[in-house]
């Protein structure tokens, strides 16, 4: 997949080996993460797809101690490098995680907690990126007459949802997202779906998924690794009808994994 304008790489990892303490999880993995696209990365269980995907925004320093051999660039730049703030990071690039995990607040707080700690505090700016961020996941009409609920008063999907707005009112320019629809029943599925489809107009999305017909579904590139290595990564049609490796046609027929 060669880059061209107006279809940059707005992540790549180059030969990024990962290390949970002594553990070698992913092995030299090189993947190009084009702009304004969803690249999904499959693979069966314990393969090393959460961890590239948390490899992108350092989350997984949070919970383990880890080791990072080869690079991992952001808009050309390697995050890994000394001095680099993770904080800001994780505000540019945002993450959607498996389980829906709303905060014990309101709906309207539930998108205001980032800003506020961000320092926006003025109603008015607040009201409006909230407002615009709900919209933008697809819940604003759902949500608009009862802001002042719990956030645990939706359903799944809604929460759900409510999680991508919350990543959304940061101004993030990567979405992440790990199994976003595995806790969530076929309508909630849908709904994210369909709501991933419009925000790839804006932001790079990654997501990872156990689901193939899902990841044929959404994504326009699709990576299948397997015990921690790349084996093909390919425009998403090319994977699912015509895999170069017979590895990759192995699992997508169901052979393994």
């Amino acid at each position: 997949m060669e880059s061209s304008a107006g279809n940059s790489y707005k992540i790549e990892t180059r030969s990024l080996s990962y290390y949970y303490e002594d553990h070698k999880v992913l092995h030299s993995v090189s993947l190009p993460i084009p702009d304004k696209k969803v690249t999904a990365v499959i693979g069966p269980s314990g393969c090393g797809k959460s961890t590239l995907i948390k490899s992108v925004n350092r989350i997984g320093e949070i919970t383990s101690q880890i080791k990072v051999e080869g690079e991992v660039l952001f808009n050309g730049e390697n995050i890994y490098r000394p001095g680099v703030d993770v904080v800001e990071l994780r505000r540019r690039i945002g993450m959607v995680f498996q389980k829906p995990n709303p905060f014990p607040k309101s709906i309207y707080e539930n998108v205001a907690f980032g800003l506020r700690i961000h320092g926006i505090t003025g109603k008015e700016q607040l009201d409006s990126i909230v407002e615009q961020s709900l919209r933008q996941a697809a819940l604003w009409d759902e949500v608009k007459d009862r802001l002042s609920e719990s956030a645990f008063k939706l359903s799944g999907g809604q929460q759900q949802r409510l999680c991508i707005a919350r990543a959304l009112a940061l101004d993030p320019e990567v979405i992440l997202m790990d199994e976003p629809c595995s806790a969530l029943d076929p309508t909630g599925t849908a709904r994210t779906e369909e709501t991933i489809q419009v925000l790839k107009s804006d932001y790079c999305i990654l997501i990872v998924t156990h689901n193939m017909q899902q990841a044929a579904r959404v994504s326009d590139y699709t990576a299948f690794l397997n015990l921690g290595r790349l084996i093909e990564h390919d425009l998403t049609t090319n994977i699912f009808t015509n895999p170069k490796n017979k590895l990759t046609e192995d699992y997508i027929t169901g052979r393994f994994g």
